[in-house]
């Protein structure tokens, strides 16, 4: 069983630039380091780490974010939907050279309604600006009326994604 615990105050309250202010650092590098376990237990088990894909929905896609960003292993991609960069301000700082040699190219989903009030939207696009700024392709993709919650649209729009990153084998 995972404990999960909110990495920030009442999210309407912050500004982007201040959110790192307000997150629990131990708790998210913790939470980093266990999906780089779980990364490395399927490498070990003989997929190629350019056949895994880290991603998830709100929080999920966050440390989703934060964990591929940070990964020693080059991945097939990083999605995060109703998500935003966490420890923003830090990430320079823990890119050493072998990280960002392994997942400069790796390609970012982003997917963010337009009237989500938990994750607000310009998180989402503020994440989209830093990475892009950082020089990793970003496709940061706004959905009309979405609150925090998945759309149809949404969810065609990473499918077609995903498989363009993970075509069939066989």
């Amino acid at each position: 069983m995972i404990i999960t615990e909110f990495w920030h105050e009442d999210a309407r309250l912050v500004a982007f630039n201040d959110l790192a202010q307000q997150q629990d650092q131990p708790g998210i590098h913790k939470s980093r380091d266990y999906f780089h376990s779980l990364i490395k237990a399927e490498i070990d088990k003989g997929i190629p780490s350019s056949r895994i894909v880290l991603g998830g929905f709100s929080q999920g896609g966050s440390i989703s974010i934060f964990a591929g960003l940070t990964s020693p292993s080059p991945l097939a991609g990083i999605f995060g939907l109703s998500s935003y960069l966490l420890l923003g301000d830090t990430l320079p700082s823990v890119l050493t050279q072998e990280i960002r040699a392994a997942n400069s190219s790796t390609p970012i989903f982003m997917g963010h309604g337009d009237a989500d009030p938990l994750v607000k939207p310009e998180w989402g696009s503020e994440t989209a600006k830093v990475l892009k700024g950082l020089g990793w392709k970003v496709d940061f993709n706004v959905y009309r009326g979405l609150v925090h919650s998945a759309d149809p649209k949404e969810m065609d729009d990473l499918e077609k994604w995903l498989n363009e990153r993970l075509p069939a084998q066989g």
